[in-house]
């Protein structure tokens, strides 16, 4: 049997090669258009492997232009390939925007558009509504990001504050046939919130979008506040007719990637329990029931026997209230190891699969029942470091963290733990 650090960085790696667009993208791929042109465009983190999949299986260049995080561009033949900030969006970004939007203009019925989409094309993809800057547009993306606003109330806010998501890109492109295929990287795997639905239709309001500012007490500029009391920035709504020849497949989920770490455990002798592949809330807060479970398992065999395996999904978030790195991944493993007081037999991973925890290049890390031990030792405070939200200075100084580098793809978060 495999040792458990070994087996719980294969369950990962298995998760996200499940999720590689060269394997998820084919299947789904249209024939190509007996008339008219085929236009790709596409944003996120797994766009450009997801463009250089497409162009593999037609055999062939194709025209277009996708726009992909800083450090996950591949090469394509014909479609341009652009890179942008991610989670906070830069100038190129805005530029791509705009010269997607004038790249869908005047198409035909006869012209088909094929929309790429991936987590990370919310900031990838900028454009401000008129009378609102891109500066003004970073310093919200900065607010939701340190607020503890979930993924769905986050886009909800970046969708009415745009010119080219909820909807409107997939309006410009109109009376065209648009294809969208997507990799999801939300709880739900709702397409309204991949990279904030630029290509499909959003039945969030205006309202939604003020009342979410109003409860977080989001300091915004005055623009912001004026664009979200105006029925400008409305979105696209789902039976609005320029979306009639709009369709929509997954391609990727974040089950899908549980399942693949599944068969992973259980041939190496694990029972394996899938807990959910949405669970969402404050990080250490999730750790705190995720251990509650996992002694559970260790003192009464409930509601699972030893040796087993606990999965989940989604995306919990990460209140920042001190001056760490953050990553909600690292925060998670912190609170869980702080939680499980080094209980012996007990391992786990928790890693972003688009291998970047926040804004940090580390996926994530792992722990066992000698990490408190190992902190000690190395002068290192856990309850120090949680409360500062420095989850990757502490596993850094640990040694212990998951570094994969870009993966080109993006199913959100994967939590491992590992009961021997």
């Amino acid at each position: 049997m495999a040792a458990p650090e070994a087996l719980l960085r294969s369950m990962f790696d298995a998760a996200v090669a499940a999720a590689q667009p060269d394997l998820c993208v084919p299947p789904v791929l249209p024939a190509m258009p007996a008339q008219g042109r085929l236009v790709v465009i596409g944003a996120g983190k797994a766009s450009a492997a997801m463009a250089q999949a497409a162009e593999r299986h037609y055999g062939q260049p194709l025209e277009g232009l996708v726009v992909t995080r800083y450090g996950h561009a591949v090469p394509c033949e014909g479609i341009e390939i652009v890179e942008a900030a991610h989670p906070v969006p830069d100038e190129p970004g805005l530029d791509a925007a705009r010269r997607m939007l004038s790249l869908v203009q005047g198409l035909t019925e006869e012209d088909t558009v094929l929309c790429l989409i991936s987590g990370g094309g919310s900031a990838l993809l900028p454009s401000p509504l008129d009378g609102i800057t891109l500066a003004e547009k970073q310093a919200v993306n900065r607010e939701l990001l340190k607020c503890g606003a979930t993924i769905d109330e986050m886009n909800c806010l970046r969708r009415h504050l745009s010119a080219i998501k909820g909807g409107r890109l997939a309006a410009a492109c109109a009376p065209a046939r648009v294809i969208n295929l997507l990799i999801s990287d939300v709880p739900g795997d709702d397409p309204v919130n991949i990279a904030s639905g630029p290509t499909v239709g959003d039945p969030t309001t205006r309202g939604d979008a003020l009342e979410i500012v109003n409860r977080y007490r989001l300091e915004v500029p005055d623009t912001v506040r004026e664009a979200l009391a105006s029925d400008r920035c409305e979105s696209v709504k789902p039976d609005d007719p320029r979306l009639a020849r709009v369709e929509t497949h997954l391609v990727a989920t974040p089950q899908q990637s549980l399942l693949a770490a599944e068969k992973v455990a259980r041939d190496s002798g694990y029972a394996v329990r899938i807990l959910g592949d949405s669970i969402e809330g404050e990080a250490r807060e999730v750790a705190i029931v995720m251990s509650g479970i996992t002694q559970q398992v260790l003192q009464h065999a409930q509601p699972f026997r030893r040796p087993c395996v606990l999965l989940s999904g989604g995306e919990t978030t990460v209140t920042v209230r001190g001056d760490g790195r953050g990553g909600r991944n690292v925060e998670f493993l912190l609170s869980l190891a702080v939680a499980l007081g080094g209980a012996p037999g007990v391992y786990a991973l928790a890693g972003d699969t688009d291998g970047v925890d926040g804004a940090t290049e580390v996926a994530g890390a792992v722990i066992g029942p000698e990490t408190l031990a190992k902190a000690r030792k190395a002068g290192i405070s856990p309850r120090a470091s949680l409360e500062s939200n420095d989850g990757h200075g502490f596993f850094e100084a640990l040694g212990d963290q998951v570094i994969t580098g870009p993966t080109l793809t993006n199913v959100n978060d994967f939590r491992a733990i590992l009961v021997d």
